[in-house]
This record gives structure tokens, sequence and C-alpha cells, in this order.
């Protein structure tokens, strides 16, 4: 198993968890910045949004997973403050950055459509780069494979995939590759869009589809009830999307105001 430690400062100490993470937060700024000086949105609106979405996310994640397995954190509570031993879910850090960047775009009568395309690559950007966290920590794992089966993979895999005396499918590998194809169809559809919000869209649609197979491998899913939570939402992600880009593409409002 790979040491996630990645090393100490006196009395701190560095996971490569949490070097991982912010090293994903850094390229999607550069990138979403960079996609917002093609437009007629102020740079600066992505660096000050961001102040708020990279902690809102943080938050959103944490308290998604904390309350998904209640029962194990709260004979620990001390434990619901340790991010960097995992348990991030990205579900819930969705729907805290959305929470706070819609706070920012009304406050500020901003394009939502035209902010939501220049985040969603970035943020399949760094959902590509994070599972190489789960990766370091071996978290999002699946299924016991066999011996031949993990061969197809470099030896620094197979190697953490061992996990309780088996080798387990690299699901996280299955969904950052998955995650960097999105990337590249959205980086395409960029300059081919045919209304406001399509990137966005897209990058839920796409995304969801991916995760639901993709969890549908894993053993340490989050479980509501008879259900694993990330399905359960991806279903209800990619209806809901598929209904307003079917609507949207109708109207073909790209050259739309900010009210639409």
């Amino acid at each position: 198993m790979l040491d996630p430690v990645a090393f100490q400062i006196g009395p701190f100490t560095i996971y490569w968890y949490g070097i991982i993470i912010t090293f994903a937060f850094i390229l999607g700024t550069i990138l979403a910045y960079y996609h917002a000086t093609k437009t007629d949105i102020d740079p600066e609106h992505i660096l000050n949004m961001l102040i708020l979405i990279i902690p809102g996310s943080i938050i959103g994640a944490r308290l998604f997973q904390v309350f998904s397995l209640w029962d194990d954190y709260r004979s620990n509570p001390l434990e619901i403050f340790a991010t960097w031993h995992g348990g991030l879910a990205i579900h819930g850090g969705l729907i805290g950055g959305f929470l706070v960047g819609y706070y920012y775009v009304r406050k500020h009568r901003l394009d939502f459509w035209k902010l939501a395309d220049i985040f969603a690559p970035s943020i399949i950007l760094g959902q590509a780069i994070g599972r190489w966290g789960n990766f370091i920590n071996q978290e999002a794992y699946g299924s016991a494979v066999t011996r031949a089966y993990i061969s197809h993979f470099p030896d620094f895999i197979q190697r953490q995939m061992f996990i309780g005396g088996q080798y387990h499918h690299p699901a996280f590998f299955y969904e950052s590759v998955w995650d960097l194809l999105v990337f590249i169809v959205l980086m395409v559809y960029h300059r081919r869009q045919h209304f406001k919000g399509q990137i966005m869209l897209l990058y839920l649609i796409l995304y969801s589809a991916g995760r639901f197979f993709i969890e549908g491998l894993r053993l340490d899913s989050l479980m509501w009830g008879p259900f694993r939570s990330a399905q359960f939402l991806s279903v209800l992600i990619i209806i809901a999307c598929a209904v307003i880009y079917l609507k949207r593409l109708k109207k073909g409002d790209l050259n739309k105001s900010p009210e639409s």
C-alpha cells in the first residue's frame, strides 16, 4: 500500500489526498479563468466565486458523507473533521458549490447559465484528478477480480487494489478515465454551443450516466436504504437535465438575456 502521508513539517502532516484535491482545485480555477476571458464576464468574478465555492463544495461533500454514514461518525465525532482521511461525496460537493455559486450569481446579477458553462469543464477535470486521491487512500474500489484481470493494469495499481487478500476492480480508475472523456467532449462543445447551459447540462448527463454504471461495481457505496445514493441521484439528474436540455435546445437561447 502507498503511504497516504506525503511528508511532515514539524507537527503538521501533509497527506497526498489533500495535495491531489488542492491541485485539482488550482487547475480547475486556471481553466475556468481562461474560459471567462473568452466571454463578456469579468474573470475576477471567477476568483471571487471560488472563494465561496471551494469551501462550500468541501463542506457540502463532507456533510453528505457524514449524514449518509451517521451511525459510524456519531461514535467518533472528531472524525467528522478529518477530511484528509477521505470521505468527500461528490454529489454533496456539487450541491454545496451550486448553492453558494447561485447566491453569488443572484447577488451580482450575472448570467447563471453562462457561468455554469464556464465552470463545467473545470468541475469534471477536477473530479478526474481527485479520484487519484481515492486511489491513495484505497477508496472507491470495486468487487473482487481475478489476478488475470488485474494484470492488465500497471503494477502500482495492482498493488494498491490488493485489499483484504483479494484484488479489486479499480473503480476509481474507471471513473477517472470516464471523467477525462467527458472533459474532452465538453471542450469540443465549448466552440459548438447551440444554447447557454448546454455545457453544464451535458456534463451532468454524461457524468451521471458513467457514475451510475461504475457505482454498481463499488463495495463502499453510500446507501440510502436499499439504494446506492449515487445511482439514485444519477437517475434523477439525468432525467431532470435531459428535460431541461431538450427545452433549451428547442428555444436555442444562446444569445438571450441573463434573465432567461
